[in-house]
Order: C-alpha cells, then structure tokens, then sequence
C-alpha cells in the first residue's frame, strides 16, 4: 500500500510503498477513504509525543469501510463503514469499565501508538469496542472532520465544561477543534465568544454561531475585551491551541465559578504553567482537561449532525492528496489553512 512515512523527528515525509497491515487479533484493518490532518499529528512528527516511534505513519482521523477483522471480530463487520475515536479503549480496564474509555489504561492510538491513517489501510485494535458505524448521510469526508476535533470538542464543552443553555463560552484559536466548540456551543443555545489572529478563522466562527469575535492582535487584552462583552466574564472557557498566553487569557477571562478546559496541547516548557490559586480558591474556579470522546457517546452526538442541528458543512476545508497532505505537515512552524483540511486521494 501507499503511505507517508517518517524516518525520524522533524524530517521529510516521504509517500513510499510499505506493506500493506494485518489484522490484529480484536482487531481490524480499515480501507482509509478520508483522514484528518490536525495539529496532534505534527506535535508527533515534531517529537513531542513520546509514545510516537519512527519510522512512523501519522495519521488518527479516520473514516473508511472494514477490509478484514480479526480473531475474536465477527466477520459480519467487513464492508460496514465506520469512524472510530482516536483513543481506542480496551474495553477491560478500570476506566473502560467505568465508562470512561478516552483515558483507558491500555489505549491504543493510531497514528500515536501504532501506524496511523496516512496510507491506503490502516490497522487499528480492540475494534469491537470502538468502531463507530457511520449514517448513510454522512459522507467520509465530514465523518473524518469528526474523529478527533469535533469529537474532542464535543467532549470538551458538554461533559467537562458542563456548558448550559444562555452561558458565555470563549474559544481561543478557531483551528478544527475551535471551530467546532463554537458550532457545538452555539447548538446548545449558548452564546459564543471567538478569539483568533486570522480574519478567515473569525469569519468562519462567526458563520458557525460566535455572537462575537475578537482579534487578540487588535483587541489590547483579550481577557479584559471577553469579560467586557460578556458583562463579567466567560463561564466555560476552552484553550484549543495550548500556549502559556492563551492559557493565562482563558483563566483571567473566566467569570466567578467559571470553568477552563485545556484542550491544546502544551509542549516543552508550557508543560507545567504557574497558576494563581488564591483565585481559583475566591472564585471557586475550575481547571479541567480534556481528551477525546469513547465511542458509546458517539451515537447522541451523530443524531445531533443527523437531524440538522448543526451544520459540520462549516468544517470542511482543503481536500488534499497524500503527497499534498504530507508536505502540508512537515513544516517547523505548522500553518494550517481555516476548516479542517481532509486528505481523500491516496493512489498514485
């Protein structure tokens, strides 16, 4: 099969021909029709993750159709077409147990733990557990959009943010996943602040639902601007592109018992921030993480893009080729077009 493979960290992606995956067993191989290009796997390229073993395929936004199973897999599954989380629980562990399978002790990670969605198939385990069978309305293009980014946010705004009907909710960096906490937030009837440099980023929150959008570069302090417009400050506050600014703004934007969610991820020596908790004690404030989504909690978010209720067209960027895809990715300062950009062409 074709895949793009890296050799090293911070090195070329070259698209070559390797062999094709086989099923592991409580597994399957997926015939990849869409993948995702997304932030997390150029942290991996990047060598930020230290789960991510060169050479390596990238790649954990899929959507594609069951090639082959295997032990333990009834058969019945190939031909479905299907999304998956990209953190596949093992179904057996204390969190899974508990429902809780985006933290599973034993995770597996295409694209991070094993060879990623880059290439033609695509190998993933414990498929029983989290192959999510797709609506014949959703295409593959708009379900890869959901495997990391909107799933995540979905996650992210709802179950930890716990974000109710009438509450402000600020965004910081309208990228795939800021996008679709906006759609996600103005859904539920919320009302949305968004915050990004890019005029395209901003134009496209407002279309998605943001009641208003600021430009940090334009703004003076952000912090001060989001408490201003939304008289006192934000309930829910989602930092989805992890960086020590963006993380101290989110938290000083926050309203008294307001919630932060981390989201982006934090690298280097943003790993570990200092945090005032004198304030977080006053203002009983909340700091949160957040990490995917399991695979039962697809089916009540898939009815929601089902009957309409928001429109996941808003997220769709560049479609791209693999070799397109891969060179897109191996960039030192990552810039990434609005939307989420889908690689859907693979054969040469």
């Amino acid at each position: 099969m074709r895949a793009a493979v890296y050799n090293d960290f911070r090195e070329p992606i070259e698209v070559t021909n390797v062999d094709d995956p086989e099923p592991p067993p409580g597994g399957a191989v997926l015939e990849v029709r869409a993948t995702g290009l997304c932030r997390s796997d150029w942290h991996g390229w990047m060598g930020h993750d230290p789960d991510v073993r060169t050479p390596h395929v990238p790649g954990h936004e899929i959507a594609g159709v069951v090639a082959a199973v295997g032990e333990g897999v009834d058969p019945a599954r190939v031909g479905d077409r299907v999304t998956l989380p990209f953190v596949c629980g093992c179904g057996d562990c204390h969190q899974c147990r508990k429902g809780d399978q985006q933290v599973c002790d034993r995770q597996s990670q295409p694209g991070f733990t094993r060879w990623g969605s880059f290439a033609e198939y695509v190998a993933v385990d414990y498929a029983e557990q989290n192959l999510v069978v797709l609506p014949d309305s959703l295409g593959f293009a708009e379900a890869a959009s959901l495997g990391c980014r909107f799933a995540t946010a979905w996650r992210a705004v709802l179950a930890q943010g716990r974000l109710r009907e009438g509450e402000w909710l600020a965004v910081h960096g309208c990228g795939g996943v800021g996008l679709s906490a906006v759609l996600i937030g103005a859904a539920f009837d919320a009302r949305v602040i968004a915050v990004d440099p890019n005029e395209d980023a901003r134009e496209l929150a407002r279309r998605a639902g943001a009641e208003a959008v600021i430009d940090p570069a334009t703004s003076g302090d952000v912090a001060t601007a989001i408490r201003d417009i939304a008289g006192g400050g934000a309930d829910v506050s989602l930092d989805a592109l992890g960086s020590r600014e963006v993380f101290r703004n989110s938290l000083r934007c926050l309203a008294k018992r307001g919630r932060h969610v981390q989201v982006g991820l934090m690298t280097g020596a943003d790993r570990e921030l200092p945090v005032a908790l004198d304030k977080f004690i006053a203002a009983e404030l909340e700091l949160l993480g957040s990490h995917g989504l399991q695979a039962h909690c697809y089916p009540e978010m898939l009815a929601k893009i089902a009957d309409n209720s928001i429109d996941i067209g808003i997220l769709q960027g560049t479609a791209v080729t693999l070799e397109e895809g891969a060179g897109m990715l191996a960039q030192e300062r990552l810039v990434m077009p609005p939307g989420v950009t889908i690689i859907d062409r693979f054969a040469g």
